[in-house]
């Protein structure tokens, strides 16, 4: 499936690299940064200066953690539950940009939504007027063969869609944050919109 550059948003994950690194990643017009912790991002963020950079938080947020950084970020990749979206909208002075995560395969050792319950979720999300809803993410199994990553991520397209065609105004769900520096050209074929990408970026 032959995809346009443009069409896929690399995010580059940094928490495996100091701020000294990271800050050469916009002198390659790299801007979309991502962290996974709380207080890693506060302290790259406080490093680097450049107002250009567009924060990704990736990782799973505690609710007692929302008012320390929901408004240093403008998106957040792991939206599971109802209680962690009030939380947000009660802190949030602007609008967040939400990826709402499914936990695709069903494992029991990943957090995110069963795929056969993120439509309620998402239509339960309505009264929350600083969220919003722009895709659906999801981590696939490390040790997945190519044709389970093509399913997965397949199936996580299937669902986006569905969503997408609902037209909800809080939720347009157009976007797709899915594959890893081990499986993100499966996750571009099968339609990814974001990627995030660490350990591939930083190999020697």
């Amino acid at each position: 499936m032959h995809r346009p550059p443009e069409s896929v948003t690399l995010v580059a994950v940094t928490k495996s690299v100091d701020a000294a690194i990271a800050a050469k990643l916009p002198e390659l017009g790299i801007y979309h940064l991502a962290e996974n912790r709380v207080d890693k991002m506060i302290e790259k963020q406080d490093a680097l200066s450049n107002n250009k950079i567009i924060w990704h938080l990736i990782g799973n947020l505690q609710r007692r953690k929302v008012k320390l950084i929901i408004n240093r970020i403008d998106y957040f990749h792991a939206l599971d539950s109802l209680k962690l979206a009030a939380e947000i909208n009660k802190r949030a002075e602007k609008t967040i940009k939400c990826f709402v995560e499914v936990n695709i395969a069903g494992e029991e050792s990943k957090q995110g939504l069963n795929k056969m319950d993120v439509l309620t979720f998402i239509e339960e999300l309505q009264p929350f007027e600083n969220i919003e809803v722009v895709g659906l993410m999801t981590m696939a199994p490390y040790d997945a063969t190519d044709s389970d990553l093509h399913q997965y991520f397949h199936e996580l397209q299937l669902l986006q869609e569905t969503i997408a065609a609902r037209h909800f105004s809080h939720a347009p769900c157009t976007e797709l944050s899915m594959g890893m520096s081990n499986d993100y050209p499966i996750a571009i074929a099968e339609g990814a919109t974001f990627v995030r990408i660490g350990t591939a970026l930083y190999q020697e």
